[in-house]
C-alpha cells in the first residue's frame, strides 16, 4: 500500500515537471497565442487518441448527463490555456507562472461549493497572503503596464483552472484521465479552429518542433498524469503538490531563455508558494 502511494506521488511529481515546461514554451513559441493553443490542443488530442486506441481505452461518453460538464470544463481549460499564455507573453515566465499559481488557494476556497468538504476560515487568511504576494509581484499598479496585465491574465487563468479541476473531480472515477484529457483537447481544438483563418501563421514551419513538445510532453503526458492523480488525491492536495511547477518553470526559463527573476518576484513568489506549503501541512494534519 505504501509503495502504491509512493508511485502515485512520483507520477504526480513527473506530471508537475512536464507541465512546468509550458512556461518556457509559451514564452518562446513565436505564434499568436490562440494559434499556439489550437496546435497544443489538436496535437494533444491526436497523441492521446492514438494512446487510447493502443491501450484499448473506451472513449465513449457513459451518460448524456456528463456532456454539459465535459463541455464546460473544456471551455474552462481553453480559457486557462489562452489567458496563461497571454500572461507569459505580457510579462515573463516567473511572473506568469507565479500569478497563475494562485490556483491552489482559489481551489481551496471554492472546493466546499463543489464537494461536501467544509469551509475553513484559514483559507481566507491564505488568500489575503496570496493577494499581498500578487501586489508585490506587480512593479506598478498601472493598467497600461504589460506586467500588471500579465498578472491579471495569470490570476484569471488560475480561476479557470481551479473551477475546471473541481468540475472534473466528479468524473475521474467514471473515466480514465487520459480519455478525459483527449476529449477536452479535442473540444478546445474544435472551438479554436476559426483562429487559423484570422491570425498570422506565416512562420509556422519554424515553430513545429516546439509545438510538438508542447502538445505531446507538456499537454498529452503531463496533464493526463495530473488528471489521473485526482483518483488518489483531493484536488487541493494535487494542486499543492504541483506547486513546484513555478520553481521548475523558473529554472527552465533561466537555462533556455536566460530570464533572471527580480527581487520583487522572489518575495512575491515566496509568499504565494508559502501559502501552498502551509496549506499542504494543514491538509496533511486534517
Amino acid at each position: 500500500m505504501k509503495n502504491q502511494h509512493n508511485n502515485h506521488l512520483l507520477l504526480l511529481g513527473l506530471a508537475t515537471i512536464l507541465i512546468s515546461t509550458s512556461g518556457t514554451l509559451g514564452k518562446f513559441i513565436d505564434l499568436p497565442t490562440p494559434v499556439t493553443i489550437w496546435f497544443r490542443s489538436a496535437l494533444a488530442a491526436i497523441f492521446l487518441f492514438v494512446f487510447c486506441r493502443i491501450r484499448k481505452l473506451s472513449i465513449k461518453i457513459h451518460s448524456k448527463k456528463d456532456i454539459p460538464t465535459l463541455l464546460i470544463s473544456s471551455l474552462l481549460l481553453g480559457g486557462h490555456w489562452v489567458t496563461y499564455f497571454y500572461a507569459l507573453k505580457l510579462s515573463n515566465v516567473a511572473i506568469g507562472m507565479l500569478s497563475m499559481f494562485t490556483f491552489p488557494v482559489i481551489t481551496a476556497l471554492l472546493e466546499p461549493f463543489f464537494t461536501k468538504s467544509k469551509f475553513n476560515p484559514t483559507h481566507i487568511i491564505l488568500a489575503l497572503v496570496v493577494l499581498l504576494g500578487i501586489y508585490i509581484l506587480a512593479p506598478e499598479f498601472n493598467f497600461e503596464s504589460d506586467h500588471l496585465k500579465g498578472i491579471l491574465f495569470g490570476v484569471f487563468s488560475a480561476f479557470c483552472y481551479a473551477i475546471r479541476n473541481l468540475i472534473l473531480k466528479r468524473h475521474v472515477d467514471n473515466y480514465n484521465g487520459t480519455v478525459i484529457m483527449m476529449m477536452q483537447s479535442l473540444i478546445v481544438s474544435i472551438i479554436l479552429i476559426p483562429v487559423l483563418f484570422k491570425m498570422d501563421i506565416s512562420n509556422l514551419q519554424t515553430q513545429i518542433p516546439y509545438l510538438l513538445i508542447l502538445g505531446l510532453v507538456t499537454t498529452a503526458i503531463g496533464h493526463s498524469l495530473f488528471i489521473t492523480s485526482l483518483k488518489y488525491f483531493s484536488v487541493s492536495t494535487a494542486s499543492i503538490i504541483g506547486s513546484a511547477q513555478p520553481i521548475c518553470g523558473i529554472i527552465i526559463a533561466f537555462i533556455f531563455l536566460n530570464e533572471i527573476p527580480t527581487i520583487n518576484t522572489f518575495i512575491g513568489g515566496a509568499l504565494i508558494l508559502g501559502t501552498v506549503i502551509i496549506e499542504s501541512i494543514r491538509s496533511k494534519k486534517s
